[in-house]
């Protein structure tokens, strides 16, 4: 195989911002819209600290009242930019941008289409995201034609990616139809430089995304893996969590290195208004020297913290609460989408 000529850097990679969509759609907490703000402010206070923080707001009155919002909280005002443009949802790692850098280290914007995971029928604005973005950066656009979520990727920066058959394959999922497991790859290998694909089955019970793998499969480093694990064998999660842990222990990385493969709890099952929602530590966010990590009030809570304190040792990990958040079916790694710094070299 050629070499890659884009490579999608790791998340824990320097960034230049987080890129946010400030929420708006009511009907996404259905009961529960009066916290969210509250949560997203804090969340941008803490990432604040830490790199820019740039915030898609519908538009100008939309952005003075963002900016109530982070004064009360204490956030660094001097470190976020709100840009006018209308979305649907806030839910920018699946329709914004995937950065890439070439082979001189220059950014480029992949724009996969978004079809709002097959299951609603307003998605035109967030369709629109990564054009706004690219011009507003005056960064090259790159356009594969095919339906990719940034959620249901993810990379170590060095040719492998992690994803999962349910999102990217499954015939009922609404995607790609008519593109088979080979043409996905090589779309992944041209616009993201993944030339080692690490297939896993499906994701968890109560996610409305077809099994992204930023619920059930993180890397950690370059040979590392944090992967979710079920204790109750009741729950519906415990078979499908545990094929996926040992597909992990037979695959290797892209210089044919078995991973290290670490396991996370998954928190005990919540539930709104009799749905099952899609709790998981792994939807945690690696900015600048900081891992935000969404927590459930769980007696796990602990252990998640412990274990991905012990796993990013050179970061802060903190904890934010998520149970209201997890309501509009996503936490943190869904609401934020990292934009990487500038660099020279693949």
């Amino acid at each position: 195989m050629k070499p890659a000529t884009y490579r999608m850097p790791a998340e824990w990679e320097e960034h230049e911002a987080t890129w946010l969509a400030w929420p708006h759609e009511l009907g996404d907490w259905p009961g529960k819209f009066a916290p969210i703000p509250w949560v997203y402010a804090d969340i941008v206070r803490l990432l604040a600290r830490v790199e820019r923080v740039r915030i898609l707001v519908q538009g100008r009155e939309a952005a003075e009242k963002a900016r109530r919002y982070l004064t009360k909280v204490g956030a660094d005002i001097g470190a976020v930019e709100f840009y006018a443009c209308p979305t649907n949802r806030s839910w920018v790692r699946d329709y914004g941008p995937v950065f890439v850098r070439d082979k001189s280290g220059h950014l480029s914007a992949v724009n996969w289409k978004f079809n709002a995971w097959a299951k609603y029928t307003n998605w035109q604005l967030d369709d629109a995201v990564p054009n706004f973005i690219a011009e507003r950066l005056s960064m090259k656009l790159l356009e594969p034609g095919a339906v990719l979520e940034g959620g249901g990727i993810d990379v170590n920066g060095r040719g492998s990616l992690l994803t999962t058959e349910e999102c990217l394959l499954s015939p009922i999922q609404g995607r790609n139809p008519s593109l088979d497991r080979g043409q996905m790859e090589a779309l992944m290998a041209r616009y993201l430089g993944a030339v080692n694909v690490l297939w896993l089955n499906r994701g968890i019970e109560g996610d409305d995304t077809h099994g992204h793998i930023d619920d059930i499969a993180r890397f950690a480093g370059p040979s590392t893996v944090v992967a979710a694990l079920e204790s109750d064998p009741q729950d519906p999660n415990y078979e499908p969590l545990r094929e996926n842990f040992a597909r992990l222990r037979r695959m290797r990385d892209e210089a044919g290195n078995a991973l290290r493969i670490i396991s996370l709890p998954m928190p005990d099952p919540i539930y709104f208004d009799r749905q099952r929602l899609p709790a998981s530590y792994l939807n945690f966010y690696i900015a600048n020297r900081l891992v935000l990590v969404p927590t459930f009030n769980d007696a796990k809570d602990r252990i998640a913290l412990g274990t991905l304190a012990r796993v990013f040792p050179q970061h802060s990990v903190v904890g934010v609460h998520s149970l209201d958040l997890v309501l509009g079916l996503g936490t943190l790694h869904c609401m934020t989408q990292q934009q990487p710094a500038a660099s020279t070299g693949l």
